[in-house]
């Protein structure tokens, strides 16, 4: 009869063991597979920031009209681009993707800039970069849900919490860049 006892704490023990190294994995799997999704939107983000200038010049004199939202795309690139934390590059990062959102909405109102072959193709390539961030966005949120879920559900959030796995922030649009730019035809 004892040996029944000890050979069902054992499996029970084993089981337990088991459950927790394949957790552990998963949740390493998780971070891993968020930085790698953070790496490709970098990539993205790098480029944004290498045609932000050049779109800025390309724009400045004809926009007159825009000099403010030109000024915070730039102001809000430095902050990216600069020193700080995770949290506050995704917010200003967040800002630019809004304040572009509006500079290519009020683009329509310039038939300058329409005709303007330089300013076409940066605004094509700025374009098909935002659409790649939007994508890698998509994907990086999906897997931080995954993350944050199973580091927040029981029995899991145990593991977590005894190997220091802490929630990642999301790569979100600030509230106040969401708002749909006002065009004036």
């Amino acid at each position: 009869m004892a040996t029944y006892l000890f050979i069902g704490i054992l499996g029970a023990l084993v089981l337990a063991v088991i459950y927790v190294i394949a957790t552990y994995n998963k949740l390493v799997a998780y971070r891993v597979e968020s930085e790698n999704a953070w790496s490709q939107i970098d990539v993205q983000l790098k480029r944004r920031h290498d045609l932000i200038p050049n779109l800025v010049e390309t724009v400045k004199g004809i926009m007159k009209f825009e000099q403010e939202t030109l000024t915070k795309v730039m102001e809000a690139r430095g902050r990216a681009m600069g020193g700080g934390n995770f949290s506050d590059k995704l917010k200003a990062e967040g800002e630019i993707s809004g304040l572009l959102g509006r500079l290519m909405a009020v683009w329509e109102n310039y038939p300058d800039l329409k005709s303007n072959r330089n300013a076409l193709a940066l605004q094509e390539e700025l374009t098909t970069t935002e659409n790649r961030i939007a994508y890698s966005r998509g994907h990086y949120n999906d897997v931080v849900t995954n993350f944050n879920t199973m580091i927040q559900i029981f029995p899991s959030n145990v593991i977590a919490q005894i190997f220091s796995f802490g929630k990642k922030d999301f790569f979100e649009i600030p509230a106040a860049e969401k708002a749909a730019p006002k065009v004036q035809l």
